[in-house]
């Protein structure tokens, strides 16, 4: 039920209150707040058994109360003591806190897109076996902190264009590929790509979940094998099949291995294309 509640108030909205709660920026709502507002804050279950709050008399001083910028008014050097100076201090922290953790357009630009544009290029050119040298978590926080700071909108654009123009340089360098190499490194080209997407969409998961299926009523996933299809596989699909039809009859041309993996990747992105060549997988 609580997640219903976060998707029908609009995604980020919800992750945005899971973000004030984190950074403890309520700090009014709890016994600091308390103190410093006096009897009147008091939870309504002690109020109700000790009665009103008490009037202040004539000469009874009241409690200092924050202004705007920070300062408690009435805390006039030399009164209040040492208790009400630590208050001030505490409620300038407090505020200064609270604005070190807004990330602004800027911030998102200069910090933390480039640190997800560096780990997504490692993903997306790894070979299987690979080490890649990011933080996974590093990167899962990033996303984490620009969802909640309602920068999804920005990042979701920035990953479908990252990932496109990579897509458009696979598929310029296969069209380059001479007849025997064709094959594959077109099964190279897929394999990597798939591979990078298992960790590519883990990593993104808060986006995908407050913002894609949100707002945008897709998945990510989905989004991204449809990148690879019309960039890659819509392009080369029809170069592609007379050759493998052409390697069936050659013995030792191709590994079996490598005509199983083409075939079910192709019937996964074009069905209506392939399904003619399920036969391949079967020789």
């Amino acid at each position: 039920m609580e997640e219903e509640g976060m998707e029908e108030e609009g995604g980020s909205g919800g992750c945005e209150a899971m973000m004030d709660d984190q950074n403890h920026n309520n700090w009014g709502a709890g016994d600091y707040g308390r103190h410093l507002l006096g009897p009147a804050a008091a939870p309504l279950g002690d109020r109700l058994l000790h009665g009103p709050a008490a009037v202040p008399t004539a000469g009874t001083e009241l409690p200092a109360v924050p202004e705007a910028n920070g300062v408690l008014r009435g805390c006039e050097p030399g009164k209040g003591g040492a208790g009400a100076i630590a208050a001030a201090i505490n409620i300038n922290a407090s505020t200064s806190k609270f604005l070190m953790n807004v990330i602004t357009i800027e911030d998102y630009k200069s910090t933390y897109w480039p640190k997800l544009d560096s780990a997504i290029d490692q993903l997306l050119t790894q070979s299987p076996g690979d080490y890649i040298p990011i933080s996974y978590e590093q990167i899962y926080s990033c996303v984490y902190k620009c969802v909640c700071q309602q920068h999804s909108e920005q990042m979701y654009s920035d990953l479908i264009k990252k990932i496109t123009n990579h897509l458009e340089r696979v598929s310029k360098e296969l069209q380059a590929s001479p007849p025997d190499l064709y094959i594959e490194r077109f099964n190279v080209a897929l394999g990597q790509y798939m591979g990078a997407l298992q960790s590519i969409v883990p990593l993104f998961i808060y986006m995908n979940k407050f913002y894609i299926e949100t707002k945008l009523n897709r998945d990510l996933k989905d989004d991204l094998i449809k990148l690879f299809t019309e960039h890659v596989a819509e392009k080369h699909i029809y170069n592609l099949m007379p050759l493998l039809l052409e390697a069936q009859s050659t013995p030792f041309q191709i590994t079996p291995s490598t005509m199983a993996n083409i075939v079910k990747g192709l019937y996964t992105l074009r069905p209506e294309v392939t399904s003619h060549a399920r036969e391949l997988e079967k020789s």
